[in-house]
């Protein structure tokens, strides 16, 4: 049952879309605590003008139910919700071109049907893709996402909910003066706690604006990050993809997803950033996609996924 200060309204998703899949490709493990899913209700805490309330989706059919707690719908808020779901689940993105294409190609075809309806999501802004791919770097997927567990019950605005204390993502605002050695007592190491208070320090200061980055251009928007301690091309590129949706973009210094795409085409020999992105250029254009396929694939032979 709905919180009593629940209110809802529905938004229609393009076609087909499947929000189980779409939410596996956003949260990527199942330790992920900031976007919650319990195999039919996908959960999270936005904030507008610094109030955090929860949203809860969910897709009786083909259109998404969207359940905003604590704080009143108003149009404001229902925009913000809106544009937010927009990006976390991809929701306005026609991937008809993809799929015209995957019904004449022997590899995508069987791909994309065992996925249809999963929808490219960026993360809710450019910041947390960069907090997530520096948390991410050097580790395994699993460690990384705990990491950004840590940071965000330590550092994002609580909600006090039904089901117990929940929170935002943290903010460039929550994050920069964050204490180094609070930072490593999370397994942080020395130089991720730098460069990630460095980071929201230039944003907070003005210094550094995320928003002008996404008007670049490929090369230019990735020269432009890797100007910034800790990032270097394969978190630029990966910010390129989760955080400003440029879905053509397959982040070819990735391992996991170079050992995906290795199994996927049954390619011999060790990949490296030239010969990956030499593999994927009979697809150009949809870089992005296959990578997000390629990760539902993974996903579905650990069994978190149930494909079609």
């Amino acid at each position: 049952m709905p919180a009593r200060n629940a209110s809802s309204f529905d938004l229609q998703p393009a076609p087909p879309f499947r929000l189980n899949l779409t939410v596996w490709a956003l949260r990527r493990r199942p330790e992920n605590l900031f976007d919650r899913w319990d195999g039919k209700t996908y959960r999270r805490v936005l904030l507008v003008d610094d109030v955090p309330f929860e949203i809860a989706v969910t897709q009786p059919e083909k259109n998404l139910r969207v359940t905003v707690t604590g704080t009143e719908l108003t149009d404001k808020v229902k925009a913000v919700v809106s544009a937010a779901l927009e990006r976390l689940l991809g929701i306005r993105i026609d991937l008809q071109k993809f799929y015209r294409l995957s019904k004449k190609d022997e590899w995508l075809k069987p791909l994309a049907d065992q996925f249809q309806g999963v929808k490219p999501p960026r993360l809710l802004t450019p910041f947390e893709a960069l907090v997530n791919a520096i948390a991410c770097q050097q580790l395994t997927l699993t460690m990384g996402i705990r990491l950004l567990n840590r940071l965000t019950e330590a550092y994002g605005v609580a909600l006090t909910t039904e089901n117990g204390i929940v929170h935002a993502f943290p903010r460039p605002q929550d994050l920069f003066t964050a204490d180094i050695e609070d930072l490593r007592q999370m397994s942080f190491s020395y130089q991720k706690a730098r460069y990630l208070t460095n980071i929201s320090r230039l944003i907070v200061d003005g210094e550094l604006n995320l928003d002008e980055i996404a008007k670049l251009n490929d090369e230019e928007a990735v020269a432009r990050l890797c100007e910034l301690k800790g990032v270097g091309r394969w978190t630029a590129e990966y910010v390129l993809l989760r955080g400003l949706g440029r879905t053509h973009i397959f982040p070819a210094d990735d391992v996991g997803a170079r050992n995906n795409l290795q199994k996927w085409l049954i390619l011999p020999g060790k990949l490296t950033y030239a010969n990956t992105r030499e593999a994927l250029s009979r697809w150009d254009g949809f870089g992005g996609l296959i990578y997000f396929h390629l990760l539902m694939k993974s996903l579905a032979e650990k069994g978190l996924v149930q494909s079609c």
